[in-house]
């Protein structure tokens, strides 16, 4: 008699059996600075880094600006 192998593949389609997500969540006492960074980190931090660029090239074309004069 042969053994019969096992199912391993996902269920799929409307029918199959959906199992629950479960999502933890922990509160931190933060202070509003931080909450905030924590909150907008995605778009701030790349701005950042643009100003950061900017404000470096701006200064590095004033001094060449003036050793020219």
């Amino acid at each position: 008699m042969a053994n019969k192998k096992k199912r391993n593949k996902v269920y799929k389609g409307s029918n199959a059996a959906v199992r629950p997500t479960i999502t933890r969540v922990s509160a931190v006492n933060r202070n509003p600075v931080h909450q905030w960074w924590i909150d907008h980190q995605r778009i701030a931090k790349p701005v950042l880094i643009i100003a950061a660029i900017v404000v470096a090239v701006v200064i590095i074309l004033i001094g060449i600006i003036d050793l020219i004069w």
